[in-house]
């Protein structure tokens, strides 16, 4: 690739990241993994992003994903993640794992990196990791059940969706939940 094409390339990523919406998570804004897929996309219609699972035993999981073009990989991420870690990986770990990985590849190359290389979902993971446990309090579940109301939603409903009940709902949870819905303006 010539200087004049990293250049140009470069001036497109700039260009794309402008596109990218950031979340705050304790007053610093971190890109999404979704956000900075599209921005991959408005560079790289034809890109590839391949993920790939190197290790799954004992309810660890490591991954590794390739971001490209054609034949060249111009960026690689990794990330692991452990089943229960929290209540999110209980289910979902693997795919939790390939998110963070996707979106440290993504970093890496240059996406949604202008504050830092980690995405929105990897920092509520390790503020989800450092959860104590600490049961919500009246208080909290109070305020959630009103966020909850104002989007049209039944947070009783919705936990029990879940597998869960208000009164497994971590003081840590409901804060995060909290602040996400009224960033969102009031929807859960």
């Amino acid at each position: 690739m010539t200087e004049k094409m990293r250049e140009s390339l470069f001036e497109r990523i700039v260009e794309a990241n402008k596109s990218i919406k950031t979340t705050n998570i304790k007053g610093k804004e971190y890109a999404q993994v979704n956000q900075r897929i599209k921005a991959f996309r408005m560079v790289f219609p034809d890109g590839f992003i391949r993920t790939q699972i190197l290790h799954m035993e004992d309810g660890l999981v490591v991954m590794k994903t390739e971001v490209g073009l054609d034949d060249e990989i111009f960026a690689t991420g990794m990330a692991y993640e452990r089943e229960n870690a929290n209540m999110i990986n209980r289910t979902s770990y693997v795919e939790v794992c390939e998110t963070s990985a996707v979106g440290r590849a993504l970093g890496m190359l240059g996406f949604g990196i202008d504050v830092a290389v980690s995405s929105a979902e990897e920092m509520e993971t390790a503020l989800a990791n450092q959860d104590d446990g600490t049961p919500a309090g009246e208080a909290k579940i109070a305020a959630l059940r009103a966020v909850f109301k104002k989007n049209g939603a039944d947070l009783d409903k919705w936990l029990e969706s879940k597998g869960r009940t208000v009164g497994d709902v971590t003081a840590m949870e409901a804060a995060r939940w909290l602040h996400k819905g009224r960033e969102m303006g009031g929807k859960a």
